[in-house]
């Protein structure tokens, strides 16, 4: 499984509001692009169109994660239903879990379980890292546990509904240019300097 970030947002969204919302789901197109560009729970925050959310349900329904509702008598309003229950067999900890990681990014457990309150009542962490350890098991993982961090006594975990994880806070930061290249800037540099005092120079003559 390798979605786009468009398509994890998505997925993520509908996840979430299942749980938290559920009066109001299945959701509709106008309701799920609210919640993928909602500021709140979200890392990064983004702000689709409607067209960039409804391309990535197509795309969705073609890999059978997601389900079209069709609109009831009288209604013509389409709606949209995850059934990633039904096509991976996760129940409701380890779709909380995952939703969490699809739209927060990497954590650790205890802030799996800090923010899963309207998702699921996880009892303490240990039931938490039971579910990411059952996700992590699977013939196809669907989780991972990133290296530690230095300095960093809580291990994180990242979804893999991307593949593998790119872990953009620990990536090293960028090498400085080798001596040589830095050396040629600088005497780049001094010549047009020179070029331009010689050009005052004639000016004040």
């Amino acid at each position: 499984m390798e979605l786009s970030d468009v398509e994890v947002r998505a997925l993520g969204s509908l996840l979430e509001k299942e749980a938290s919302t559920p009066q109001a789901y299945p959701l509709t197109l106008n309701s799920l692009v609210a919640a993928c560009n909602q500021t709140s729970n979200r890392a990064p925050v983004l702000l689709l169109e409607a067209v960039e959310v409804e391309r990535a349900l197509d795309s969705l329904k073609a890999a059978t994660l997601v389900r079209f509702v069709h609109a009831s008598h009288g209604s013509r309003v389409e709606k949209y239903r995850h059934v990633l229950d039904e096509r991976l067999g996760l129940d409701r900890p380890e779709l909380a879990v995952l939703g969490l990681l699809a739209l927060r990014g990497p954590q650790t457990p205890g802030e799996l379980r800090g923010r899963s309150e309207r998702l699921c009542d996880f009892a303490d962490i240990d039931a938490v890292q039971e579910s990411l350890d059952r996700l992590a098991n699977r013939p196809e993982p669907l989780v991972a546990r990133l290296p530690r961090r230095l300095g960093h006594k809580e291990l994180r975990w990242a979804h893999l509904l991307s593949g593998q994880p790119v872990d953009v806070a620990d990536s090293a930061p960028l090498a400085p240019p080798p001596r040589t290249e830095r050396l040629d800037e600088l005497e780049a540099r001094m010549a047009a300097v020179e070029t331009r005092l010689a050009e005052l120079r004639s000016l004040l003559e």
